[in-house]
């Protein structure tokens, strides 16, 4: 009975110990290795031998991560409060730096995407934000980038999910844009005018040219009138005329 508890002894004994020499690590997987507290080298993937007590390794996914960055309280250039939140990919280049250089990366990397990300927005107005999302996210990304670069991180994309407005805000913003179609139309209608008016002249200059052919054009105006039988037709008279016509109104002609 002693031999066989002695032999199961050794046996878990033995097993902790293969487990502690022997590690097999993913195709994604790095390990970064202590030698008695000092880094010495990263290994992996694949099979990973260690001296118990003396070496120790902490593995590292070098995957592309994706965090959410939760939503910030931002102040516009034109002075409008927003929140906004966004989503970064990141991913470890250098497995020694990132567990070296910095406490914990993924914290590091989410906080100072935040921070970014207010920073950047806090310096465009409203209409940028919501019209250039594209630059804004390329201008976060590469201002995150190049301040992981010294833990061995890799910023790969930042994009900007949501800006939320207040509800008055929305209200403020739809009249806007409903003051803008009208100006647009009040415009378009100007310019419709002008256009007419400038032609109407033009068509004037040719017509003062040829007397015959503004009688033609007066004669043209009257048959459209006599179309309809319920109009009143007045015809004016030339003032040069009067003097002719009246005495044969009046009296009859006494020459």
């Amino acid at each position: 009975m002693d031999t066989l508890v002695t032999v199961l002894v050794f046996s878990v004994f033995g097993i902790g110990l293969l487990t502690q020499i022997f590690k097999i690590l993913r195709e994604y997987e790095r390990a970064v290795i202590y030698t008695l507290g000092r880094y010495t080298s990263t290994s992996g993937p694949g099979l990973i031998i260690l001296i118990p007590v003396i070496q120790q390794m902490v593995r590292v996914d070098m995957r592309t991560l994706v965090h959410d960055v939760p939503p910030q309280d931002v102040i516009s250039k034109d002075n409008v409060s927003v929140k906004v939140n966004a989503v970064i990919y990141y991913r470890v280049v250098d497995a020694n730096r990132a567990i070296n250089k910095v406490e914990d990366f993924m914290m590091a990397t989410s906080q100072l995407a935040q921070t970014t990300l207010r920073s950047v927005l806090g310096k465009h107005d409203l209409d940028e934000m919501l019209m250039s999302r594209d630059k804004l996210n390329v201008d976060v990304q590469e201002i995150i980038d190049a301040q992981t670069d010294a833990w061995g991180i890799k910023v790969s994309n930042v994009e900007i999910k949501h800006v939320d407005l207040d509800p008055s805000m929305i209200r403020a913003i739809a009249k806007q844009a409903e003051a803008e179609r009208e100006r647009r139309a009040k415009i378009i209608s100007a310019e419709g005018e002008h256009q007419a008016a400038f032609k109407l002249a033009e068509a004037a200059g040719e017509l003062s040219k040829e007397p015959n052919a503004m009688q033609l054009r007066y004669l043209s105006a009257l048959q459209e009138i006599a179309g309809n039988k319920t109009n009143t037709i007045v015809f004016p008279v030339p003032a040069e005329g009067i003097g002719d016509i009246l005495p044969k109104m009046l009296g009859g002609d006494k020459s």
